[in-house]
């Protein structure tokens, strides 16, 4: 009940900050069955990242110094929109690998930005070396309450809209959209997890671990490349029993195709990880199960128009 009446309160305080999503019916792409699908790549920013930035922003004092942000590139745009909206000063630090497209957005918003040589992991570093000399307030992208509440606004939403699925599919990076899910919906709906096999965190943290540390690659690695998963998410899905699959990047690839082809929707491979899950047979629903996906990202790289 704490993550509910949290999220719930995320959802008022940032209403008239962020966009309320379209979600539709959708038939195709090889299955049988209809999905629901929430399209949250049409969020501010292209992310669902918008809405735990402005949470953090707007529930807590701001010091002088204003905001720093590691981010492979999603999160570092929301939180330089949100610190622009609201008046803020924002450093964002990100890693070579997010692409020049994140990194094209990040620099049009006007955050003072920091490209870091490889991974996510090194932004954080980097991040936490700034908090630590300026004061700035620093906006973790995944593994903070403020930012699982406002990422679980995305599920409230849904459900508010009309959602009937059984089974949610969402994909992972650091979990702090999945957290949010999980601490909205609790046991009212099955939620599954759904990862690149090059970036399984937290399916291995799962197997092996919270403290588990892998080393991303693959396509979807600048969005879903965390090395560590969110201990907030970790802890959530053991109380939860969360189910977890993995998808080949060549599944992830053929849903960003299939998305593009069939419905002119266009999104990152991060964007289209979940529905790879039921296109490739990762997760199999049973007879009559209702299912829906979540699609989270539309920062593709190389960006279609520039």
């Amino acid at each position: 009940m704490r993550w509910k009446a949290a999220i719930d309160a995320a959802a008022t305080r940032i209403r008239p900050y962020v966009q309320r999503t379209p979600v539709m019916t959708l038939q195709g792409f090889g299955l049988s069955y209809p999905i629901e699908v929430k399209l949250e790549h049409m969020q501010h920013t292209g992310s669902f990242k918008a809405r735990g930035a402005f949470n953090t922003l707007l529930s807590r004092p701001v010091p002088k110094a204003g905001l720093v942000a590691a981010s492979g590139g999603n999160h570092g745009a929301a939180v330089a929109y949100a610190a622009r909206a609201l008046g803020h000063e924002a450093a964002i630090f990100v890693p070579e690998m997010a692409g020049p497209s994140k990194i094209g957005l990040i620099e049009r918003i006007g955050a003072n930005l920091t490209v870091v040589p490889g991974d996510y992991g090194h932004a954080l570093e980097r991040a936490r070396d700034h908090e630590a000399r300026t004061g700035a307030m620093q906006i973790h992208a995944y593994d903070a309450p403020a930012t699982v509440e406002g990422q679980g606004t995305v599920m409230a939403e849904w459900e508010d809209q009309g959602l009937t699925a059984d089974t949610v599919l969402i994909a992972v990076g650091g979990g702090g959209l999945i957290a949010g899910a999980m601490g909205w919906l609790g046991d009212g709906r099955k939620i599954v997890a759904v990862e690149p096999e090059l970036c399984p965190t937290l399916h291995k943290a799962l197997q092996q671990g919270p403290e588990t540390e892998i080393t991303p690659s693959g396509v979807a690695a600048n969005a879903l490349g965390g090395r560590v998963i969110g201990r907030i998410c970790y802890d959530l899905a053991k109380a939860h029993s969360l189910t977890s699959v993995t998808v080949p990047d060549a599944a992830i690839t053929r849903a960003q195709r299939a998305l593009w082809q069939d419905r002119r929707i266009l999104v990152e491979p991060a964007g289209a990880t979940a529905l790879a899950a039921l296109i490739s047979g990762a997760y199999r629903p049973e007879p009559g199960e209702r299912v829906a996906v979540l699609i989270c990202g539309g920062n593709i790289a190389p960006d279609p128009i520039t």
